[in-house]
């Protein structure tokens, strides 16, 4: 309970926009009647941090630091047919990586799948019909979450089976990030002699999952290929003005971004 890593969701709060701006303002704020001039530029500097951390134009610059992968071409997805195509028995998986869930969806009166995880899973279910390729899912409850209810890939395979009609192979349900989705998955899916990994989450998210599922494998003994399937790419706004201007589109993207940067410094 007390471990550092149950604690990643609060520091991760805590270095993360907008809270260091908002504490260096109060920071000003206090200072003020002291030290006028400090204090001023302290709220000018927080206030210009709030602007550019909810703006998508700083985004960009994070996005090229992140080195995110284009997504697969067409021609890759007809490659991965023929592939399956030709093996007598699939040695390639689609691995989609769980994003959160929700406890209780009102609507619905039970726990699904949050905005992104639905995403994943739904271009992970895409590729599979047109490939013929297996799916795994791998998502646990998370640091943040309540161990109560059904872990995030229970659900997923429920959605999975009932909404898009195509059931999955494997589920791995005790992962709480990424790093433990690579550490539990790449033995799962070894032990039923997959050699090739297509691996779909967040275009933001791949460059860190990659890495995480690289390391996974050499840690297992090597010989398995992951092959990047990123989706979700950000999409800036039309008209260059509207990049500049907060918005909350543009507070998300820079956040998750930073989040990312954040974990690959890391190593998380």
């Amino acid at each position: 309970m007390f471990e550092l890593q149950s604690w990643k969701p609060v520091l991760t709060a805590l270095v993360l926009p907008p809270t260091p701006f908002l504490l260096l303002a109060l920071w000003g704020a206090w200072i003020w009647s002291r030290q006028r001039v400090i204090g001023a530029l302290l709220v000018f500097v927080s206030a210009l941090g709030l602007w550019a951390g909810a703006s998508e134009g700083p985004g960009q610059a994070l996005a090229s630091m992140l080195h995110i992968p284009m997504p697969l071409r067409m021609d890759d997805v007809a490659d991965l047919k023929k592939q399956t195509q030709a093996a007598g028995a699939p040695q390639t998986a689609i691995v989609v990586l769980g994003g959160g869930r929700e406890r209780r969806a009102p609507e619905f009166g039970m726990a699904d799948l949050t905005r992104d995880s639905l995403a994943r899973l739904r271009y992970g279910v895409w590729l599979s019909r047109e490939t013929g390729l297996p799916v795994a899912y791998s998502g646990g409850v998370g640091w943040a979450g309540d161990a109560d209810g059904p872990s995030e890939a229970e659900i997923a395979a429920r959605v999975a089976e009932r909404d898009f009609l195509r059931p999955l192979k494997w589920t791995e349900a005790q992962s709480r990030d990424t790093r433990e989705n690579a550490g539990r998955t790449v033995p799962m899916l070894r032990a039923a002699g997959i050699r090739q990994i297509v691996l779909v989450t967040q275009a933001y998210h791949m460059p860190r999952s990659k890495r995480a599922f690289e390391e996974a494998v050499a840690a297992t003994g090597g010989g398995i290929r992951i092959l990047p399937a990123p989706m979700g790419y950000f999409v800036q706004a039309e008209r260059p003005v509207l990049r500049w201007l907060p918005s909350s589109e543009g507070f998300r993207q820079n956040r998750l971004m930073l989040h990312e940067l954040l974990g690959l410094a890391v190593g998380s």
